[in-house]
């Protein structure tokens, strides 16, 4: 499977597909991975101000403005988790969450029966739109950076789309960090991480082709 990534001047991302030993809804997050979901955990990677800015600059290029609600999803994990609500949603999520919160990349997951190939990152297109929750509610994408699948975006470093979304089912996703050509040992330190945690769940990795 491949990831085709349009020419954009700072984008350095990690993608890789991850198989389940059995379906999420199987498979709760154990003690050492729960563990991970707070400020000050033991982590072979720390982020800091020089990430969070390249990260937001990063969303910047196509004229999206990374600020407020729109800020990117690693900011609002730090806030959860210093405020001690970051908590387990499933184990897949769970990862995304650890390896994001700790490294300050942004980070996608999306169910690979839901999300249709080909795949691509790109900057999404004027007047579009999806919507990232189960309530209903809507993020405007023009100028954005998003993976799109055949029906169109279905993630970003912000809100992935509630369209691709895990659920109990889920048993193949495809993970995408959102790193930056400035900070390349951050990207492959948080990804190599990453990787060692989902095969440490029992789950099977294989790097994406881009």
């Amino acid at each position: 499977m491949r990831l085709d990534i349009d020419p954009h001047p700072s984008l350095r991302l990690d993608a890789f597909l991850t198989r389940f030993p059995v379906p999420l809804g199987e498979l709760p997050s154990p003690e050492w991975l729960t563990a991970l979901l707070v400020e000050g955990a033991e982590a072979p990677v720390s982020r800091d101000e020089d990430v969070r800015t390249n990260v937001r600059d990063l969303l910047r290029h196509g004229g999206y403005k990374p600020t407020g609600r729109g800020k990117p999803a690693s900011e609002y994990l730090v806030r959860a988790a210093s405020e001690g609500k970051l908590g387990t949603i499933n184990a897949a999520v769970d990862l995304c969450n650890v390896v994001s919160l700790h490294s300050g990349l942004p980070i996608s997951v999306v169910d690979l029966d839901l999300a249709k190939a080909p795949f691509r990152a790109a900057l999404a297109g004027p007047d579009s739109s999806y919507v990232f929750n189960p309530s209903g509610q809507e993020i405007r994408l023009d100028g954005l950076l998003c993976l799109h699948d055949a029906q169109g975006p279905c993630a970003n470093a912000v809100k992935d789309s509630q369209r691709t979304k895990t659920r109990n089912e889920t048993q193949r996703v495809l993970s995408v960090i959102w790193g930056v050509d400035t900070q390349q040992e951050q990207t492959q330190r948080a990804g190599a991480w990453y990787r060692e945690l989902t095969r440490r769940l029992g789950a099977e990795v294989e790097d994406m082709a881009t």
